[in-house]
């Protein structure tokens, strides 16, 4: 699609367009025209779009008479291709969009393309793709009250309502949305007053599509019946205005009966227009809606009312026994659980009564079909309730959780419930993955609920059983992973604030047991989160002095090193990052532990840079730079001169990487180093603001510019302008740019022929020339010769004074294809197909 022009830029058609378009109509109303792409007849119309919206008036079809001929010449072809056809309506739709316009053409091409003697009455109606164009279209000038008075008198109106079950699922929605848009526009645009129930207060237009909808509702057809529902839902979900009230006022009867008919199975439809219906302000007071809503929720099945349930507890203005309802609704599959695991009930149940018969709940649960998809949907919509920053109502957190570990021991075999229907329920669970995954990620948002501490240790006996369990697959592990992580950020909490260190620690204690094992595990997805759960760990819990001991004394930190070697590049990028965090607790931390079997930091640190220089895999490679960069935004890797060393060997090791993500890690490394050098010598280094040069010292400017030229980091930033990735070049740009704002506070261009004439301002020029060919550039200069020294100060100084950077980070932004997306490329892409297919022919004969 054409990128839109930014306004002051916009123009109507140029003068090469209006050369090429005469060409390109007649070629498309040839006969014998190729079969174009789509996507190049879509591009053509989204440019007309735009014209008509820069001049909505008749003017485009008047000074572009080829138009209009175009599209009488598609018609009067015996055979016309269909998808041309669609285009032609398509085109005529767009253009009659401003009512001036269409008074224009309706005399001599509407009643033709879009009448009775149109294409409706023609063989190639039967194609899809021209019944899509033609509503397209009409939808495209339906825009302003003469256009609905020429489809509600001419029977056009008609041919939509039939469109509605087209059998293509496209024609029948856009057929839909169409008279969505003419019912909106037909109240709004023809209304004075205020309307009511009786049907001589609406626009003529509106009541036609509205005794249609009537009509459809009470009819005896399942079909017409789901055409109106679909409509409605569409109506109600993209239109708040007050009419709508009044609309359903005079429809609500009707629909609320589905609700108790079993003849008409659309209780489906219903769900999904009391959810639209429940977004519109219009209905929050509405005193109608809210009892259909409750009749809703206790006459639909479980599976239909939930998505709805879930929707209203998000509300907040919402009757607090519906909302209470909806609860009920949404957890009592979950009662239904804590009920099967044992009988009498244990411990309290999570509701005190039913909105749905208890029976049915039961006879889901203990089908093999439905049993695994109730749950999964139950324990999304948990989830999702879970995630909100502020729940309208409190969830019964402890029975929940009761609930969510009995479904993890049904699934895991771990549970042998006394009653027969949780005999059912444990059979069919049993290795379920995807309730499995479910139910553990509700459990890892509960983490973070009131109420919910008692039963830690219980949390903690579940989650390790799955941890340990060798019947535990990798996916189902993973998000065992993540929810103990959750848990355990939160036992940290509890530990502090009640003094149980001792059940922390042998709750650490086991999972360092088993982390060991699962890091040798055969399966490298078992060894990959692992590593990536450890990580995990050390973010959230560096602080803990039991959490520091517990590793350290475990042999994760050794395994963890040797996986630096696996075979899985996926688990050796993992490696890294997981060691290159344990590094700040083994070796950056104030005061360090000795561990016995640990490597020494120089070790680790030649290790990883032993894996960004010679790892054949990416994935390693972007995980160690990122690594080295969290370290120096940390200030752990020494001094200001040991950090220069550093950063100046990785510099060197990515600036020839393949890896285009690489080389844009050692862009932000440099950035980093550049703070910190500039924060070492007391001046701000603000890539937004000039600095004042009354504060800063130009004797310390020029440590930092021999620092950062010791470091080799302008040839780095200087060589990245000409990367062949867009973003690398993009990012040097920015830096070096934000070097000139700190080097030269109140910079004014210079002229570069100021220099010139000196062996630096002629390397400089050269270099100036080298950058404006961007990633063509094949000789960058190189030391020596007319080559620059991006070592020296004072050259480096000059470059950053006469180099239009400006320009070169306008020409870096631009889009690499911005010529190919103009109209007048198009234009000629179509001309070129069109001589392709001539030359093809000549050669025939």
């Amino acid at each position: 699609m054409f990128s839109p022009e930014p306004r002051s830029r916009r123009r109507a058609m140029t003068h090469e367009c209006s050369v090429l378009l005469p060409r390109v109509c007649a070629a498309l109303a040839h006969p014998r025209q190729p079969r174009y792409d789509d996507t190049c007849l879509e591009k053509l119309l989204d440019w007309f779009r735009s014209l008509t919206a820069l001049d909505p008036g008749v003017e485009l079809v008047q000074d572009n008479p080829c138009l209009m001929q175009f599209t009488a010449s598609v018609l009067a072809l015996p055979k016309p291709s269909p998808s041309i056809l669609s285009f032609a309506l398509r085109l005529a739709g767009i253009l009659a969009a401003s009512e001036s316009c269409f008074q224009h053409l309706q005399e001599k091409l509407l009643v033709r393309l879009f009448g009775r003697d149109g294409p409706l009455s023609s063989a190639v109606w039967e194609d899809a793709s021209v019944r899509s164009g033609w509503v397209h279209g009409v939808h495209s000038m339906t825009q302003h009250q003469p256009a609905l008075h020429f489809l509600c008198e001419g029977g056009g109106i008609d041919v939509i309502f039939t469109l509605q079950g087209d059998p293509s699922l496209f024609v029948a929605s856009a057929a839909s949305q169409l008279l969505v848009h003419m019912l909106t526009l037909s109240v709004e645009s023809e209304t004075t007053k205020p309307l009511t129930t009786k049907d001589c207060d609406w626009p003529a237009c509106a009541e036609m599509i509205i005794k249609h909808i009537e009509d459809s509702l009470q009819s005896s057809s399942a079909s017409h019946i789901e055409q109106s529902l679909k409509l409605l839902t569409s109506l109600f979900g993209s239109c708040h205005a007050l009419w709508t009230e009044v609309l359903w006022l005079r429809i609500a009867k009707q629909i609320e009966s589905f609700l108790m008919e079993e003849t008409v199975q659309v209780q489906h439809m219903l769900a999904n227009l009391l959810l639209k219906m429940s977004r519109s302000p219009v209905f929050d007071t509405e005193g109608s809606f809210w009892a259909l809503v409750t009749s809703a929720l206790e006459h639909l099945t479980p599976v239909q009312a939930g998505p709805l349930a879930v929707r209203i507890l998000r509300l907040y203005k919402c009757p607090q026994d519906v909302r209470i309802q909806a609860l009920t609704v949404l957890l009592q599959p979950m009662d239904c659980i804590l009920r099967a695991a044992s009988q009498p009930l244990e411990y309290a149940g999570l509701l005190d009564e039913s909105v749905s018969d208890p029976i049915t709940i039961e006879s889901l649960l203990s089908s093999k079909s439905s049993c695994a998809s109730l749950l999964c949907q139950t324990l999304a919509h948990l989830k999702e309730l879970l995630s909100l920053v502020d729940l309208p109502m409190d969830l019964p957190s402890t029975p929940l959780l009761r609930s969510l570990m009995t479904i993890l021991q049904f699934c895991n075999g771990f549970l042998s419930p006394a009653s027969p229907l949780g005999n059912t329920v444990s059979r069919i669970l049993i290795n379920n993955f995807r309730v499995q995954r479910s139910a553990l990620d509700v459990l890892a948002a509960l983490s973070e609920q009131k109420g919910c501490d008692t039963l830690i240790g219980s949390v903690f006996d579940v989650l390790l059983a799955y941890l340990e369990s060798p019947n535990t697959s990798p996916t189902v592990l993973k998000t065992t992973f993540q929810a103990t992580s959750k848990w355990l950020v939160r036992l940290q909490e509890v530990s502090c604030s009640n003094s149980q260190w001792q059940q922390a620690a042998k709750i650490l204690e086991d999972v360092f047991l088993v982390l060991q094992k699962r890091l040798c595990s055969p399966c490298w997805e078992i060894r990959d989160s692992s590593l990536e759960f450890l990580t995990v760990l050390i973010k959230c819990l560096t602080d803990q002095d039991e959490f520091r001991q517990s590793l350290l004394s475990s042999e994760v930190p050794r395994l963890t090193e040797n996986l630096l070697e696996d075979p899985e590049s996926y688990v050796r990028a993992s490696a890294v990052t997981a060691v290159g965090h344990l590094a700040f607790i083994t070796y950056f931390a104030p005061e360090s532990p000795v561990v016995e079997n640990q490597c020494n930091k120089e070790n680790t640190i030649a290790k990883l840079q032993e894996i960004l220089s010679t790892d054949p895999e990416g994935f390693p490679r972007r995980a160690v730079i990122s690594i080295f960069i969290e370290w120096v935004r940390q200030g752990c890797t020494g001094q200001l001169e040991d950090t220069e060393q550093f950063v100046s060997r990785v510099i060197h090791t990515v600036e020839h990487d393949l890896d285009w993500e690489v080389r844009l890690g050692g862009l932000e490394l440099v950035d980093i180093f550049c703070h910190h050098a500039f924060c070492h010598f007391g001046l701000p280094k603000c890539p937004y603001a000039p600095v004042s040069s009354a504060v800063t010292s130009s004797i310390h400017q020029n440590e930092v510019l021999q620092i950062l030229c010791r470091a080799n980091l302008f040839s780095f930033l200087f060589r990245s302008l000409c990367d062949c990735d867009q973003p690398v070049g993009q990012r040097a740009c920015d830096l070096l740019l934000n070097l000139r704002i700190n080097f030269y506070p109140t910079f004014t261009p210079r002229d570069s022929r100021e220099t010139e004439d000196s062996p630096v301002g002629h390397s400089i020029a050269w270099l100036q020339r080298t950058l404006r060919q961007g990633s063509l550039a094949k000789n960058f200069p190189t030391d020596g010769g007319n080559g620059v020294d991006f070592q020296d100060p004072e050259s480096m100084m000059i470059a950053l004074g006469t180099i239009d950077l400006e320009e070169l980070r306008d020409e870096l932004n631009k889009s690499s294809d911005h010529v190919e997306k103009s109209p007048q490329s198009l234009l000629q892409d179509i001309l070129a197909t069109v001589g392709t297919i001539e030359e093809n022919e000549a050669d025939c004969y």
